[in-house]
């Protein structure tokens, strides 16, 4: 059984588990979309791309600005807007806009703002995990090319009000990218090709331990945020009213009403880059416990800092996830074959051997490293598939992909019982 759930998880689950009828309406305020033919003209291949970040905290600045930077130049774009309930963090943001894209950058504390802005082409998401969804929709329906961070969502009925809204852009030209950027790697890409190849036989189970000596929200405990900063009622959105806290805003990761975990936060990593490796599709179901087993203190963090989750998929692979935050040892990441296993320990360059297969037929010697595929990074890739109205690596199939995983997961964790996916009906039950 779980151990110090929060008071959010019941409310949680009654709105999780219900799932809504497919086809999301859209409102009759939402603006006129471009045609895909009019979105492919729009950003033609001498056109600058203008592109606005909304959450400018250690992600939005220091890999999503820092990463489409890289390619400036090459890729001709700018920043030309940036939005954060902080201040601080959105006038950082903006400074950066200056001296990487001399660009003199609007910066609001909403998100709205930004999609007001006509002459933003593109945003991208690196917002608080609970406003994901909220930000995702509302750029889809703005006609807007999108990069959005993991999780995708950490309730299901805004999933599917969000993944609806997304493929529908999608559908008039806009071009989305999640960011899953594993899949972009080409030690990955490889390792897809060598699933493909069948030298590995039948896989029959994929198992992901992430451990670390403390949990990673204690760590934004030093920032300094003053409520006179801080767009409070922004920030929280649904979540219920309370007077402003601090600790809460800095280290919003600990707190599971902002972020459920290490599952949804970590395992949505290793649950895209299995599913992109094994082409495996959707999760039959899953099982999921833990809880804060070891960080209790003063600051009363939520997040579960112990937890696994196990899921079982089509043709009987069984898939876990594990995150204990209390040793730091017993890393692996592996996938095992009747014919060998897979090693993604390291996947910049991962290796693969017969070890452990009962029916290794002697064509893998040794260890041997995977055969790398290359393939531009994640943020080139979404900025050329703009140029040239193609579907990036991560696209919003499998940002849904790997959310429905997640979400199953929580909802285990949050109710104690197995979890079902209902793929003709895109429903999320429990046994």
């Amino acid at each position: 059984m779980n151990t110090n759930k929060p008071a959010v998880a019941r409310r949680q689950f009654l709105r999780t588990s219900t799932g809504l009828a497919a086809g999301a309406a859209i409102t009759a305020a939402t603006p006129r979309f471009l045609t895909a033919a009019e979105r492919a003209r729009s950003i033609g291949a001498n056109s600058r791309i203008r592109i606005a970040q909304i959450g400018c905290g250690s992600r939005g600045v220091g890999a999503h600005m820092s990463g489409i930077q890289k390619h400036a130049a090459a890729t001709n774009i700018e920043v030309v807007a940036v939005a954060d309930t902080w201040s601080q963090a959105r006038e950082k943001a903006k400074a950066r806009a200056k001296e990487w894209f001399g660009s003199d950058a609007k910066a609001f504390s909403s998100y709205r703002d930004v999609l007001a802005m006509k002459d933003v082409d593109a945003v991208m998401i690196a917002s608080p995990d609970h406003l994901h969804t909220l930000h995702l929709e509302a750029a889809a329906n703005a006609g807007k090319h999108i990069y959005v961070e993991k999780p995708l969502a950490t309730e299901f009925d805004k999933l599917l009000k969000a993944y609806d809204a997304a493929k529908a852009a999608q559908g008039r030209g806009s071009i989305i990218q999640v960011g899953t950027q594993l899949r972009s790697l080409p030690g990955v890409a490889g390792a897809r090709e060598l699933v493909k190849s069948g030298i590995l036989g039948k896989i029959t189970r994929v198992d992901e331990t992430r451990n670390a000596e403390k949990p990673y929200w204690y760590s934004y405990l030093g920032r300094e945020v003053k409520e006179s900063e801080v767009d409070w009622k922004e920030f929280l959105n649904d979540r219920k009213p309370r007077a402003f806290d601090a600790r809460q805003y800095a280290a919003w990761y600990g707190y599971y009403e902002f972020c459920q975990g290490p599952v949804p936060q970590w395992g949505a990593h290793f649950l895209d880059l299995m599913h992109y490796v094994t082409d495996c599709g959707l999760p039959e179901s899953c099982m999921c416990i833990g809880g804060v087993t070891y960080w209790k203190d003063e600051n009363k963090f939520t997040t579960p800092d112990n937890v696994m989750a196990t899921w079982m998929y089509p043709d009987g692979m069984v898939v876990t996830s594990s995150n204990n935050f209390g040793n730091s040892s017993g890393n692996l990441r592996k996938f095992f074959g009747d014919k060998g296993t897979l090693d993604v320990g390291n996947w910049n360059v991962p290796t693969y051997s017969a070890e452990g297969g009962p029916k290794r037929d002697g064509k893998i010697r040794g260890k041997q490293e995977v055969a790398p595929v290359e393939r531009p990074d994640h943020f080139l890739n979404w900025l050329q598939c703009m140029r040239d109205n193609k579907t990036p690596h991560a696209s919003i199939d499998a940002g849904y992909q790997h959310a429905v995983a997640v979400l199953m997961a929580v909802i285990s964790y949050d109710t104690g019982r197995k979890t079902m996916y209902d793929r003709a009906n895109r429903r999320i039950t429990t046994a």
